[in-house]
């Protein structure tokens, strides 16, 4: 079995503050994990951590033996965040097609796999507009799309769908499941969304803050692909309160 992403040991300061404090995490390769906690509880510098944007003072993250900084050059790490950061002058292709051009692994040819992706985030016949004329779940989807042209090994979700309304987000985490499911990228999912978590995730981390820390780790038991439906039934209203049940009793705790 290929080894999945490893976090050892892992803690970070900021000063007097203790964002992180012994993180140890191991996740299965090819899994799709939330990381959902209270506000200031580490959960996006845990994530800038496992990308390799920051530097733990303390502990070690590996995928596949790699570290962060290994598999960014390589343009193993996809990434996508709360602002889809779409350049505007740039057509939807001319975005998605960014990180070949920085990697400078774009050539003719690849025109053809930024054209399979547009497809495969539902956005056929959108491959040059530009983002003006795009609605907010579209640009997200681009970002998506960009942060998948890499084929990466490591895809990193920060709250990408914070900012949509409750039924264009719900629609963008049927999507995202349909897009994972295609090449099964490990995957992390920071969000503040317990019903996403439960509806995306094999795994939810639970995390608590002063330090930031992990309270606990919950399997999620449904199966592949996860219906329209399993947002109304009661299996999945079960364990979003659980969820939320920890969630209250970890900001309790002094």
């Amino acid at each position: 079995m290929v080894e999945g992403l490893r976090l050892t040991g892992v803690s970070k300061k900021f000063g007097r503050n203790e964002a992180l404090s012994s993180i140890d995490l191991s996740l299965p390769a090819g899994s799709f994990t939330a990381v959902i906690g209270p506000s200031g509880c580490g959960k996006s510098t845990l994530l800038r951590i496992i990308s390799g944007l920051e530097f733990p003072d303390r502990g070690q993250v590996s995928l596949a033996g790699c570290s962060p900084q290994e598999l960014r050059r390589q343009g193993k790490i996809g990434m996508s965040f709360q602002d889809s950061a779409l350049l505007p002058w740039r057509t939807v292709c001319e975005n998605i097609a960014l990180p070949l051009q920085i990697l400078r692994r774009y050539h003719a040819n690849e025109r053809a796999s930024i054209f399979a992706l547009v497809d495969l985030v539902g956005l056929s016949g959108f491959g040059d507009a530009k983002p003006a004329q795009l609605s907010g779940g579209m640009r997200q989807r681009v970002a998506i799309a960009r942060a998948l042209v890499t084929d990466p090994t490591l895809l990193l979700l920060d709250e990408p769908f914070a900012s949509l309304d409750l039924i264009l987000r719900r629609r963008m985490n049927l999507e995202l499941e349909r897009i994972w499911l295609k090449d099964r990228p490990t995957t992390v999912l920071v969000t503040h969304g317990i019903d996403e978590a439960v509806f995306l995730a094999d795994q939810i981390v639970v995390m608590a803050a002063s330090p930031g820390r992990i309270a606990e780790v919950i399997e999620v038991p449904f199966g592949r692909p996860r219906p329209t439906n399993l947002f109304m039934t009661s299996a999945f209203h079960t364990l979003t309160d659980r969820l939320e049940g920890h969630l209250i009793a970890g900001m309790a705790a002094p």
